[in-house]
């Protein structure tokens, strides 16, 4: 028995997220069915972290155990043969054993990273629907990078934690946020040790209310200490939010895309 890693890119827009449901129509049902097709055998994988409806990985990873022997590059161009255009298998990796101490898709991770792609222009784009989120309104970016400074570090971060999250702690660790304007685009991207649910559709959304002014930097500070998810802004639309990038211990050796394949990533 060997364990499999795959690193996995889709487009979450035709999905209900990442994980199975009894209705199916998910990332993880659609990949299942793919591996099951291409192995004749039933094979269930763990992710890194789950993404809800709507919303894109540009990497993915998940893990699979098997007792098939199989090239890598097999699992990729054979799993890839039963997958839909908007799912792709990028790469493979054989990572040892399932054991205890072996690789693990979920719990090895070390970091996560997602971008979040925001079209700020009084005009909707349609070819950009599905792609990133929308706002009209003008924002100003250095009000929002002073804002997001209060969010580094060690926190309860309950304030911008989905009501139906099922993390076992609020605390995380976020490593970093940047935001970046290029043209009418505004990237963030926020790298943490793990994300709650909505975690970052919340913070933007917030984010954007400090940057069309209708509130100061350190209003994120005021809703960080008082952990009232009720006081925070609304949850943002999902359309522009990518899971970018998992971070390991280099000892794996993953295969990982060395660079986004956006400009703006």
């Amino acid at each position: 028995m060997k364990r499999i890693a795959l690193g996995v890119q889709y487009d979450g827009a035709p999905w209900r997220g990442w994980q199975t449901q009894p209705g199916g129509g998910t990332v993880q049902d659609t990949l299942e069915d793919a591996l099951e097709r291409f192995t004749l055998q039933k094979i269930g994988t763990t992710c890194a972290g789950r993404t809800d409806a709507g919303v894109h990985a540009l990497e993915q990873v998940v893990h699979f155990d098997t007792g098939l022997n199989r090239e890598l590059f097999s699992w990729v161009r054979g799993v890839n043969a039963f997958l839909p255009p908007s799912i792709a298998v990028r790469w493979a990796a054989e990572v040892g054993e399932p054991a205890q101490d072996g690789f693990h898709a979920r719990f090895g991770a070390t970091s996560r990273t997602y971008h979040y792609v925001l079209y700020n222009h009084p005009v909707r784009s349609p070819l950009l629907a599905g792609r990133a989120g929308w706002t009209f309104r003008p924002l100003d970016v250095e009000p929002m990078q002073a804002a997001a400074r209060h969010l580094i570090g060690t926190h309860d971060f309950s304030a911008f934690r989905a009501a139906e999250c099922q993390a076992k702690s609020p605390v995380k660790s976020m490593e970093s946020i940047a935001i970046e304007r290029r043209g009418d685009l505004i990237v963030f991207t926020l790298r943490a040790n793990a994300f709650l649910h909505h975690m970052v559709r919340n913070i933007v959304g917030s984010l954007i209310v400090v940057g069309n002014g209708n509130q100061k930097p350190e209003w994120l500070a005021e809703l960080l200490a008082g952990r009232d998810r009720s006081l925070a802004a609304p949850t943002f639309m999902p359309d522009g939010l990518y899971l970018a990038k998992i971070a390991y211990d280099p000892k794996w050796q993953l295969p990982q895309a060395a660079s986004s394949p956006f400009p703006f990533a």
